[in-house]
């Protein structure tokens, strides 16, 4: 029998699956995409994120030399400008795709088997889950598999955790991303929020000649419409774009409980409020981590207070900014307050730091 079977082979799944086999538990993952897997992603790590990295066994300098580290966070609205540096340590902006190349590399090297695949049919007892990999290129003849524990690390929209009546009502506007990169140098040291009425555009330098440009809203239309809205930036985007345009959405995803029974939740399946404050990446590294030692105590029901306690101060920074976002005069004020609040800003950075 498997120790730990992780459902989803994305920066989550495999960050669960390296501690896993690092503690010295048999683990599986299966993912059906072959490596490296796009998405999109504001490709920002902060520095929390970076240790996580590194108690993983992956060191940025080597394993990810095209990345870029970042010194803060800045909000700009076309008349006022706002910047807070952190305090220990840098964030690094890096390509979805080498995050996930690196993460998979590691888990080889950690003895993670990686089965081509998807996971399908999950049955849980006292004991042991049951999972179905059905028939694919992978697994031909599909594939029965038996687990202590299984991991659902399989995205925003998780089947696994819709199959286990885990998914809440979202609520409130419905909100989605848009990603594409552009060949400019980066013009700052600083991950740059722009905020403009319909929604705010996130640049993160992810190379010395490469910049990644996000747009969230809850406006359905185009790229380049979300992007006129930005014509400072804009202005900035003067080399060819990079790569095609990917979304993902609606953002906001509500999660009974991350604990049920057998099955446990990490990254974004675990739930998730927006990407306004850029912390899914780091948060889901960390609950990784979190997760795989209330295996190791023989203690998984801690997992839901070790996420909440986790994802606590991101969780409320972004619901306030969405609150203010609902209300245009409230929402015009956000750059503008940060300014003139400039230690509240610096505080709320560095704590999300």
């Amino acid at each position: 029998m498997i120790d730990v079977l992780v459902a989803g082979g994305g920066p989550a799944g495999l960050a669960t699956a390296i501690h896993a086999a690092l503690a010295g538990l048999e683990t599986v993952v299966v993912e059906p995409r072959a490596v490296p897997v796009d998405k999109a992603c504001g490709e920002g790590l902060m520095p929390t994120g970076v240790a996580a990295l590194a108690g993983l066994g992956i060191d940025p300098k080597i394993a990810l030399p095209e990345s870029r580290p970042f010194l803060g966070i800045r909000y700009v609205d076309g008349r006022h400008g706002v910047q807070a540096e952190f305090r220990d340590g840098t964030g690094l902006g890096v390509r979805r795709t080498a995050l996930h190349a690196a993460l998979a590399l590691r888990a080889r090297e950690a003895g993670v088997r990686v089965v081509s695949g998807r996971v399908a049919g999950v049955r849980a007892g006292d004991d042991a889950v049951h999972a179905r990999v059905p028939p694919s290129g992978g697994v031909p003849d599909g594939l029965d598999l038996r687990a202590r524990w299984l991991v659902a690390a399989d995205g925003l929209h998780s089947p696994i955790r819709a199959s286990l009546g885990l998914d809440l009502p979202a609520g409130g506007p419905r909100r989605y991303g848009l990603r594409r990169h552009y060949r400019v140098a980066p013009w700052t040291d600083f991950v740059e929020v722009h905020w403009a009425p319909g929604g705010e555009a996130y640049v993160t330098p992810v190379g010395d000649d490469l910049v990644g440009v996000a747009v969230l809203s809850g406006e359905r239309r185009g790229y380049h419409e979300h992007l006129a809205a930005f014509p400072d930036l804009l202005a900035r985007l003067d080399g060819p774009p990079a790569t095609p345009v990917r979304g993902a959405g609606p953002l906001r995803q509500r999660v009974s409980r991350r604990v049920a029974g057998r099955v446990l939740l990490v990254g974004d399946a675990a739930g998730y409020v927006d990407a306004l404050t850029g912390e899914g990446l780091s948060l889901a590294l960390l609950s990784a981590r979190a997760l795989v030692g209330c295996l190791r105590a023989g203690r998984p029901e801690e997992y839901e207070a070790a996420w909440r306690r986790l994802s606590r101060r991101s969780r409320l920074l972004t619901a306030t900014l969405l609150e203010a976002r609902r209300h245009p005069p409230a929402a015009r004020m956000i750059v503008p307050a940060a300014r003139r609040l400039p230690v509240l800003f610096r505080a709320a950075v560095r704590s999300l730091a």
